[in-house]
């Protein structure tokens, strides 16, 4: 009943993830419409109902475009869990800022990269240039297509690849 749940807007639009209860709940409240089953079915003592893998709700909800929020979780989503100065894959990286705040750099997409704890501790509180320490790829917002937004959800929901694609 945890499993996720592609909710679709009116025209198709993918806007959500929720859980396959509240798909259920919004089903059966006649709120939204199954359109794809490929989970097997839910068993009451009197019905049994399908398992939604992706639903539409049938009216259209007006909302803003979706972004992708700056935490330490997306950059590192970014950067691929990558150090960005190194280029190895360590279990515990760290955000470090390009250019330090100290000396007039800012909290944005451009300016904070993942880091190794070794290249963040050898780097400092000193620039790129000073450290001597290139960068593999300027830093970047990453898109806010519906295929970055729900992409951890991809791998083990494939059939929702033709819902997310032309968003």
């Amino acid at each position: 009943m945890h499993e996720p749940v592609l909710v679709l807007n009116a025209n198709f639009e993918p806007i959500n993830v929720c859980s396959t209860r509240r798909a259920l709940g919004l089903v059966l409240n006649g709120k939204a419409s199954l359109v794809l089953n490929g989970r097997g079915e839910v068993c009451s003592v009197s019905r049994s109902f399908p398992k939604p893998s992706v639903i539409r709700l049938d009216k259209m909800i007006k909302r803003p475009r979706p972004t992708v929020h700056l935490t330490k979780r997306e950059i590192l989503r970014r950067d691929n869990y990558t150090c960005q100065y190194c280029g190895q894959r360590v279990p515990y990286l760290t955000i470090d800022h390009v250019i330090p705040r100290r000396l007039g750099g800012t909290h944005s997409w451009q300016n904070l990269v993942a880091a190794c704890p070794a290249c963040n501790h050898h780097k400092g509180g000193r620039t790129a240039e000073q450290a001597q320490m290139r960068l593999l790829h300027a830093p970047q917002e990453p898109p806010s297509s519906a295929q970055y937004l729900f992409a951890r959800h991809l791998h083990d929901n494939t059939e929702w690849l033709p819902f997310i694609q032309g968003w």
